[in-house]
């Protein structure tokens, strides 16, 4: 549960209400070498020229057409529920991304999210976020999400994503602490938690995941409190009815 009634707000010298320019032919480009997936929406984002550059499949999953959608509604097109842990993890990942110089361009982040269509209807949708091109000197150039319509996801109380890149580690760290202040389960959490279920031990666990059983207890541990659960029975229980297992 957000124990915060103040939402975030991402910085908007950084993340602005510019759409794309449907007309350039970098947008005329992009259209024509990205693939889009059926009911996917992808943009991309400039940070050196502060607005979208590309946008495609917006007015097909949120209602928005894509010379009218910017970084800023994609976020706050987010169900209440949602918004301030949206807020959040993007503003993180990008504080994150914008300060590191090198070998930034495998970074990306995937969340689930209860995203809001114009109409005013619910759009369950699984986004991912990465770097698309780094500048001159290494750092972040144009980032590219991808949002993607899942009927099959099932939201329960616990908001689930999961992070990736050479410091994953580090960058981990970093949402970890950003998040906490919401019910959530990390990627690396789920995955140890997937084997519990199957009444794996920890050592088990480790030895399927290549990590120590202690580095297992540690991802598993944090939950009992985190979902107010006492032993692994009730947490794997806790996981089921809250659509965090299949």
């Amino acid at each position: 549960m957000n124990k915060s009634n103040k939402t975030p707000e991402i910085d908007p010298s950084v993340v602005t209400d510019l759409p794309a320019d449907t007309s350039s032919n970098l947008f005329k480009q992009y259209k024509r070498s990205l693939i889009r997936f059926t009911d996917e929406a992808v943009y991309i984002y400039s940070f050196k020229e502060k607005k979208l550059i590309y946008a495609d499949g917006w007015e097909e999953t949120l209602g928005f057409k894509d010379d009218e959608i910017t970084l800023q509604q994609i976020i706050r097109q987010t169900d209440a529920s949602y918004l301030a842990f949206s807020h959040e993890i993007n503003a993180k990942t990008i504080e994150f991304l914008l300060s590191r110089k090198t070998g930034i361009k495998d970074y990306s982040f995937t969340v689930e999210l209860k995203k809001i269509h114009k109409d005013g209807s619910i759009v369950p949708m699984e986004a991912k976020v990465g770097i698309l091109t780094v500048d001159q000197n290494g750092g972040v150039d144009y980032i590219i999400g991808r949002f993607r319509i899942n009927r099959n996801i099932h939201f329960g109380i616990v908001m689930r994503y999961d992070v990736h890149g050479p410091d994953k580690e580090e960058f981990e760290k970093v949402i970890n602490k950003a998040v906490q202040k919401f019910l959530t389960i990390s990627g690396k959490e789920k995955e140890a938690l997937k084997y519990v279920a199957k009444g794996y031990s920890f050592k088990e666990i480790a030895d399927e995941l290549g990590v120590s059983a202690s580095a297992i207890e540690k991802r598993i541990q944090p939950l009992y409190k985190r979902f107010n659960v006492k032993n692994l029975t009730h947490l794997v229980s806790f996981a089921y009815e809250n659509y965090i297992l299949p």
